[in-house]
């Protein structure tokens, strides 16, 4: 397993620093490896969400049931319709929640579901072209549109969506400190909960991230909007 730590900084020799760090991610996602990274919540554990061996593996590292569906990021509102059915008043509505244009000049009815600060994913019908195994044998996924510069350029680079869901063997409290991930997932006397784990490949080291998971939304029907995980 391999570590990297990374720093987004607005000085430019560090960002040329941060690019290079980006390729090396993005050669591991493309190669089907599973990582640990930062993302616009908490840290996530994922792999390219077009390979079935790779997202397989996520359910094995976790220890997760694969009824469970997962949960990914897409790096655009193009890709979001490649992937799921949006209409066009389910369009305007995330590009407000996910804050990708301005604000509407007159609400509209049912009233707009607003993301605040707070990180937003929704569950919509899927166009079913990404692997069974992501959904549970649903035909509808859960998805967000990151608000992270360096989850927006992994996953462009990548160009397909990739899985996110939060560092923690299944049942477990998730990882708070990303240096113990090794100890974590291989059984160790810190957490003895784990016996005989499978590590991720590379672990992406950002430093402490203090944000909760993302709001969950059931958008799929407008005059009836579910939150699903406040």
């Amino acid at each position: 397993m391999k570590t990297i730590k990374i720093e987004q900084n607005k000085n430019k020799k560090k960002n040329k620093i941060l690019d290079k760090q980006v390729e090396l991610i993005v050669r591991y996602l493309k190669r089907g490896k599973v990582i640990v990274y930062p993302t616009d919540t908490i840290y996530g554990l994922g792999c390219i969400a077009t390979n079935k061996k790779a997202i397989n593996r996520i359910y094995k590292i976790k220890k997760r049931e694969k009824k469970k569906p997962l949960l990914v990021l897409v790096s655009s509102m193009a890709m979001l319709k490649k992937y799921c059915y949006v209409s066009k008043k389910q369009e305007e509505y995330l590009k407000n929640v996910w804050k990708q244009e301005r604000q509407f000049e007159n609400p509209p009815n049912p009233p707009l579901l607003k993301g605040g600060d707070r990180a937003v994913s929704v569950i919509l019908k899927s166009r079913r072209m990404l692997p069974k195994e992501l959904t549970g044998g649903s035909e509808d996924i859960a998805v967000r549109l990151p608000k992270d510069e360096l989850l927006i350029k992994m996953i462009g680079r990548v160009k397909t969506p990739i899985v996110s869901t939060s560092v923690n063997i299944s049942g477990k409290r998730s990882l708070a400190n990303i240096s113990q991930v090794n100890k974590y997932f291989i059984e160790s006397p810190e957490f003895p909960f784990n016996k005989g784990g499978i590590l991720p490949d590379l672990v992406i080291d950002a430093g402490k991230i203090s944000e909760k998971p993302s709001k969950l939304v059931d958008l799929r029907d407008l005059n009836n909007i579910k939150v699903l995980r406040k």
